[in-house]
Order: structure tokens, then sequence, then C-alpha cells
């Protein structure tokens, strides 16, 4: 049997499995060992990177590929992949706690776009906010050491089918 693998799927992948082992160094250089269960926690993560899924969603996922995992050892994961700054753990006003993977060499937790009318969120990978800091901490003597930035507003889809049904 002969499996053809897309290009693209196959530099996903290879991503994956590079992203895999920077975080499994991480991992060892703060004394923690990727255990099997920590080890689907991050895939899952991996695998859904621009999903930014809720605790329970990702445990859903993991429970796929580890049946007998806890609820439990799935937050007690997230946690620690946020302490060591793997993971951001972010707010969309929805009452639910999401994970973000944080990017290769990000300094900053990157921005979102919130679309207020269907609950999409898009990434903005670009600092926009480095004369901001300058600025705040030159006037307000702050060392600004992260920030946050999530933009609330209509997505070019949802603006798209507003215009198409007001004609």
């Amino acid at each position: 049997m002969i499996i053809i693998i897309n290009k693209d799927v196959q530099a996903t992948m290879e991503q994956q499995s590079l992203a895999l082992q920077r975080i499994k160094d991480q991992l060892y250089e703060a004394n923690y060992k990727l255990t099997p269960q920590r080890e689907a926690t991050v895939q899952v993560l991996l695998e859904n990177e621009k999903d930014h899924l809720s605790a329970e969603e990702i445990y859903m996922l993991v429970k796929l590929k580890t049946p007998d995992i806890g609820l439990a050892t799935v937050y007690r994961t997230l946690e620690m992949l946020t302490e060591l700054s793997i993971l951001d753990k972010v707010n969309f006003n929805d009452g639910l706690a999401r994970y973000d993977m944080r990017k290769e060499g990000a300094k900053h937790f990157h921005h979102h776009l919130l679309c207020l009318e269907c609950g999409n969120i898009d990434e903005i990978e670009e600092d926009l906010l480095g004369e901001v800091e300058k600025i705040v901490e030159n006037r307000y003597f702050f060392k600004v050491t992260d920030h946050r930035l999530t933009f609330h507003g209509i997505c070019q889809a949802c603006q798209t089918k507003t215009s198409d049904s007001n004609k």
C-alpha cells in the first residue's frame, strides 16, 4: 500500500514535531518530564493551534487519544504549560478560559480580532504596541513585561453577510 502525503500536510507534521521537541526541551529545563498524558495534551494543542480551545474542549480531544486521562490531569498540564510560558491563558468574555500556544521566540502575547457576530477569533502576529510600551515605561516609570490586546468588532465575512442582506 502506498500512502501519498500532501506537501502542506507533511510540512505541518514536521512543524508540529519540531514544536513538540522544543516543548519537551523546555519541560526538561524546568525539571519536568513529557509524560504520555502531557504529550497527548501538547499534541492536541499543536493540532488545534488556531482554535483557542477551552480546557474542557482540550480534555475531550485528549480523551480520544488517551482514554484513561482525567480532567484534573489536563488542567494541571495546562497550568504547568502556562507557568512555563509555553501557553497563554486567554479570556474572550465568553465565560471560558481558553488556551493559545505561544509562538516560538515571541517576546509578547500575540493580539486577537474577536468577531462579535459569529465569535470567530483571528490572530495578529505583529507586535503593534512597541511604541506604546516605550511611552508607558518612560512616562509612568513602569517596566512592561507583556501585554494583551483584543480588538472587538465585525469580521469581513459578517460584514459581507450584513451588506448582502441589506440589498
